[in-house]
């Protein structure tokens, strides 16, 4: 979608600017755009990234470091975990919801990245985790697609606008997906 929500929450107005370069390959990997959403929903470790994920902590170090370079990570503050020891968390920045992300401009199977990455969570979660979804096929010109997108993308950018004020509630996680269908 032109303005593909990555799986982060921010918390306040901003408009969408285009994403560059390296944000682009920054977000084009699935596990990445997984730990964008864990981290949008609480601050963890490492540890507990690799753990949740079922990875190996050097490799989720190493994506986490590729997310702290573009700024779609941070550091929250060192806090004592369980055992005494102190724990150095991540949390989401939010930056990624607020990008455009253009399918024709991005790297060969980015755009698939959070196709892959929703599939797990949703594979993790169980079928019976599903609230509601909708199956369609329509006949559309490219401007008429580009609406769409602009329309969907709206009505979602206003529930994130007040993202910050339903924090206490279950989470809910979605993903829209528009594609020519091959045709056989």
């Amino acid at each position: 979608m032109e303005g593909s929500a990555w799986a982060d929450y921010g918390g306040s107005v901003r408009e969408r600017r285009e994403v560059t370069p390296r944000e682009a390959k920054a977000v084009a990997h699935p596990l990445r755009v997984r730990i964008l959403r864990l981290c949008g929903q609480q601050e963890l470790t490492n540890k507990q990234l690799a753990d949740r994920l079922g990875r190996d902590p050097g490799t989720v170090l190493y994506h986490v470091r590729q997310l702290l370079d573009v700024g779609f990570l941070e550091p929250a503050p060192v806090r004592t975990g369980d055992s005494g020891a102190l724990e150095k968390p991540y949390r989401s920045t939010g930056q990624t919801w607020w990008l455009s992300m253009p399918a024709t401009e991005l790297e060969a199977g980015a755009a698939g990245a959070p196709i892959e990455a929703f599939t797990e969570e949703l594979r993790e979660a169980g079928s019976e985790s599903v609230q509601a979804y909708a199956r369609f096929l329509l006949h559309l010109s490219a401007d008429e697609v580009a609406e769409l997108d602009r329309r969907i993308c709206a009505v979602i950018d206003e529930y994130m606008e007040t993202e910050h004020e339903r924090a206490d509630r279950p989470a809910v996680s979605g993903l829209v997906v528009l594609h020519h269908p091959s045709v056989s």
